[in-house]
């Protein structure tokens, strides 16, 4: 095995990002030693039942002696807790984030920048509903993207930081992409944020319905009811500042979405079955691509029907 990447990782914030990132940077050799803070005394006793790393009693111990500090909490929380940490790290050392959202991300962590230690935003795109110590797993970002947002007009310093936070995530198996932040914060407002507040508000709307059907929306729910469950179980403290962080770009796709959900109203109402057709069958073109890139499995019913369940009618 080659030599780790960082001799000594910190991880502030133990939930399913950082519990992942501890397990995969030993398990993969990207670092030599982990040390976990959580503000939460319940968490940090979880993640030590774990076996996670050096699970510490503050911040500054967890954070003093790492090459690179990764903080894993609410994009609400960055600026705080950037605060609180660069006071304590060493000089040349590196400090990322994973928030889903980058502009606010970035001012929250340049706030905190005392010229001493390397700030390069990032965020791996993957996750699952679950949270929580427990929730982790090694291999969670294999063939997931993680984009790094870095700085303009930096020294040869801050480049060689960036190449080996690039080479830390590609050695857990991530594929690693560097762009702006406004363009990060655009891409996921589709792809991620604006799936997550439709998921969030048909759960919803299905709660509400629940008393006028007589629990018949939970016993008869398909599959295409279920993954939507599954998205909007997750962390609502996480996705409460998503959107509250990066409302302008959702608020322009969800301007969008809201103009081609009348167009569909529309056809519906009026029995425009072609126009249906032609949105349906285009949408169906984005899935095909997506399982082509190998961003998604193909197996049939996403292979849910191996397990010898019943498909859905």
């Amino acid at each position: 095995m080659s030599d780790p990447i960082f001799e000594r990782i910190a991880i502030v914030g133990v939930g399913l990002i950082g519990s992942s990132i501890a397990r995969a940077a030993m398990a993969y050799g990207a670092a030599g030693s982990v040390s976990l803070y959580d503000a939460s005394d319940d968490v940090r006793a979880r993640a030590a039942g774990l076996d996670l790393g050096d699970v510490t009693g503050t911040l500054a111990d967890a954070v003093k002696d790492a090459d690179c500090v990764f903080l894993c909490v609410p994009v609400g929380a960055l600026a705080p807790v950037a605060q609180a940490t660069v006071a304590h790290m060493k000089d040349g050392s590196i400090l990322t984030d994973v928030g889903s959202v980058k502009k606010q991300a970035a001012d929250a962590l340049l706030s905190a920048d005392n010229g001493k230690v390397q700030i390069i935003p990032g965020h791996p795109i993957a996750g699952t509903e679950q949270s929580g110590p427990e929730a982790g797993f090694p291999t969670l970002f294999r063939g997931a993207w993680h984009i790094l947002t870095p700085q303009d007009g930096k020294d040869e310093a801050y480049d060689e930081a960036v190449a080996r936070l690039t080479g830390f995530w590609t050695l857990l198996g991530a594929k690693v992409e560097t762009m702006d932040a406004a363009r990060h914060d655009r891409v996921l407002a589709i792809t991620s944020h604006l799936p997550h507040l439709i998921a969030f508000n048909i759960v919803s709307t299905a709660f509400d319905m629940e008393t006028v059907e007589q629990g018949e929306v939970v016993k008869f729910s398909a599959g295409g009811f279920r993954d939507f469950t599954r998205i909007a179980a997750s962390d609502p403290v996480m996705w409460r500042d998503v959107f509250l962080n990066n409302k302008e770009a959702v608020l322009e796709c969800l301007g969008r979405f809201s103009e081609d959900l009348a167009a569909l109203q529309r056809a519906i109402r009026w029995g425009d079955g072609d126009l249906l057709m032609q949105e349906f069958t285009r949408a169906r073109t984005i899935r095909k691509a997506i399982v082509d890139a190998g961003q998604d499995s193909g197996a049939v019913n996403f292979g849910r029907n191996e397990n010898g369940a019943k498909p859905d009618a």
